[in-house]
Parts: structure tokens; C-alpha cells; sequence
């Protein structure tokens, strides 16, 4: 159990009164009243959104538990009732958001999107991938910087090569007759490719973010396109015919 649930599970105890519910024989029990748990749970997920919200105004490193609990709205003992520092509010935003970026490329690498033409597949896995980022930025945060907790730089690193080899899976199935090194080496250009794009339209808004994300589908494509060729089954399955 980490040191954010560990604590959480405490102060969910007593944050709010402290008191146990009795057992059908009357003596004392450990269960809490289901109000009281709901709060605590709503105060931790407060107190989680004003840690996203400061982590990407000041960066990791320059956020300090008083500012996260000043975003919130509360004092800092009702911040330590629920974590004890700072690494702790940071590992429990990070599981949190690893666990739905999973759910999220899970759900872009699904067989169907990768059955589609090249061009409708990169739509397919692209806009789930930078829709999460995009509305998530404290994810970026957390993932990247010489003091975020190796906890999370461990568990991002693993999904980082479980991802690799999401794309490099994918990409094979378009390059029937590429040698295994090569689709490797593809794939871990097309990963850098999205990376660095996603660097440049996490960093504007609006009318240009659409633009620079226009921008990478267009490289993507235009690399990936000519390695695919006319005679792969997925252009063969889907390309229209043409028409004079």
C-alpha cells in the first residue's frame, strides 16, 4: 500500500469526527459511516485538482503543499489529514492519471482502429491520445523532471515500452513483408514523431493547437505512407476506386 492510501485510509477514519459504527452485537466495529467516507473521498479529490492545478502553474519542483491546500480552499492541517507531503499528493495524482492514460490507449489500440486505412487509423489513435493530454496537462508534468518520485518515473517507464510495442504491433500489420528490426525501428520513430508533436501542441490553444495537430497526422501519414505501399492488404481492403 503506498504512503497517499495509507494515509488517505487514515484520515477517511477521522477527518470528519473520527467515531466507529458498532457491530449487530454492540460492540465497536471499524466500519465507517458511508456519508463520512463519501466526504473524505470528495476532499481528496478536491485536494487532488488543486495539486494538478499548482503542479502546472509552479512545476513540481517549486509547488509546496501550502499553495496546494490554499487552491483548495482549506487550511494545511486539513491537507496533512489526508496526505502527509507533497511526493505523497504527486504519487496519488500519477497513479491516477496512469490508470486512465492505460484505459485510454487501451481503448485507441483496439483492433478495429488498426483494420482501418492508414489515414482513418491515425485519426483513430491520435485524438484519444491527445485529447487526454491536452485535457490532462499535470500528466506531462508528472512524467518528466529529475524530482518527480521514481515511483511514478518507474511506472511511466514501463508504459512507456508497453506502448512502443502497441504501435510496433500495429505498424506490423501494415507492413506485412518488413522485416521484424525494421517495423522496430519505424515504430520507434513514429513513437518520437508523436512525442515531439505532442510537446508543440500541448504548448498552444485553440485555432493553433488544432493546427499543429493537423500538422503531425499530415508528417505521420507522409512517413508512414510511402513504407505501407499500394499493395498492403489494408490499402488494398479499403482504397476507393479511382475514377477518371
Amino acid at each position: 500500500m503506498s504512503e497517499a492510501k495509507a494515509t488517505k485510509g487514515a484520515a477517511a477514519d477521522g477527518a470528519d469526527g473520527g467515531s466507529t459504527v458498532g457491530t449487530p452485537d454492540g460492540t465497536p466495529g471499524s466500519a465507517r459511516p458511508r456519508r463520512r467516507q463519501a466526504r473524505g473521498e470528495a476532499r481528496i479529490a478536491q485536494l487532488l485538482r488543486a495539486a494538478a492545478s499548482v503542479f502546472c502553474t509552479s512545476g513540481y519542483t517549486a509547488s509546496s503543499t501550502n499553495a496546494i491546500a490554499r487552491e483548495a480552499g482549506v487550511s494545511p492541517g486539513t491537507l496533512y489529514q489526508f496526505f502527509p507531503n507533497k511526493e505523497a499528493i504527486a504519487v496519488e495524482l500519477g497513479d491516477q492519471l496512469l490508470n486512465r492514460w492505460r484505459d485510454t490507449y487501451g481503448a485507441a489500440f483496439t483492433q478495429s482502429h488498426i483494420e482501418l486505412p492508414l489515414d482513418r487509423m491515425l485519426d483513430a489513435i491520435l485524438d484519444p491520445l491527445i485529447a487526454f493530454n491536452c485535457e490532462n496537462p499535470a500528466f506531462s508534468v508528472l512524467m518528466h523532471g529529475s524530482e518527480i518520485p521514481g515511483r511514478i518515473t518507474e511506472e511511466h517507464d514501463t508504459l512507456h515500452a508497453t506502448m512502443l510495442t502497441r504501435v510496433e504491433s500495429a505498424l506490423a500489420g501494415y507492413l506485412p513483408d518488413v522485416p521484424a528490426d525494421q517495423v522496430r525501428r519505424i515504430a520507434d520513430m513514429t513513437f518520437m514523431l508523436f512525442k515531439a508533436g505532442l510537446d508543440l501542441i500541448m504548448a498552444h490553444e485553440g485555432e493553433e493547437r488544432a493546427a499543429y495537430i493537423q500538422e503531425l497526422k499530415t508528417i505521420m501519414f507522409r512517413y508512414l505512407d510511402p513504407l505501407v505501399g499500394d499493395d498492403a492488404p489494408h490499402r488494398a481492403a479499403h482504397q476507393a476506386p479511382h475514377t477518371p
